[in-house]
């Protein structure tokens, strides 16, 4: 999951997205990081539901910060998921084990993404209980040359129930820091992922997801999604 970039792919994509002008500095402002702050919405948090998906299909939506610096709400979509998704569901139906993956990613203007946290529920059902549950949780961000870029911080996981459940949800929490090309400091850029998944008895699901950026630019994306 992690992404390696060349320097000058990584320069190149910054300046499109307006997170730093390339300016020369004096030796007392190495330490002081470039930013074009007309463009920094400053610390800002997004927030929403998504349904679970009709089976062998993907519900996803598109939030991206505006010119005013407001989220933008884009159209909740359905797509085809996967083929082995699909199959997944279909054997659900069948042997009453289900199965719903969640991705909450944060994408600069550039379609590079930044971070991401995933989750990845199966539950088994009968005489309307959930029999048992699990969720794997996973992460990704992205890296940059000399060891550089995006890192994790502090992952976390809680479930409420896991067997003989009416209902059994799982929230999930991610903290990611920056040091790097756009910030040698380290306190600039932070991106805090929290993800919840109720399962249901009947098979449904539903996904809410939160993030919070301690900073933020216009043309910034985040990608929501449960397949």
């Amino acid at each position: 999951m992690r992404k390696k970039l060349s320097v000058l792919t990584t320069v190149a994509a910054a300046l499109a997205a307006g997170l730093m002008p390339l300016t020369a500095t004096s030796a007392a402002a190495a330490d002081t990081p470039s930013r074009d702050t007309s463009k920094d919405c400053g610390s800002l948090q997004l927030t929403g539901e998504l349904p679970a998906p009709p089976a062998g299909t993907t519900v996803s939506q598109v939030v991206t910060i505006g010119p005013d610096c407001k989220p933008q709400l884009g159209t909740v979509q359905y797509t085809p998921a996967p083929a082995a998704a699909r199959q997944q569901k279909l054997a659900a139906a069948d042997g009453q084990r289900h199965q719903v993956k969640s991705a909450s990613e944060m994408f600069d203007c550039c379609k590079i993404r930044m971070t991401g946290l995933y989750t990845t529920s199966e539950w088994n059902t009968a005489g309307g209980r959930i029999t048992d549950a699990k969720t794997t949780v996973t992460h990704g961000w992205n890296r940059e040359p000399w060891d550089a870029g995006w890192s994790l911080k502090t992952p976390s996981q809680s479930e409420d129930c896991l067997k003989d459940c009416a209902t059994s949800t799982t929230k999930a929490h991610a903290d990611f820091g920056y040091k790097g090309i756009f910030d040698v400091t380290g306190a600039w850029y932070a991106n805090s992922h929290d993800t919840s998944v109720e399962l249901r008895a009947d098979g449904t699901s539903a996904c809410t997801f939160d993030v919070q950026l301690r900073h933020s630019f216009i043309g910034w994306n985040w990608v929501r999604s449960c397949s």
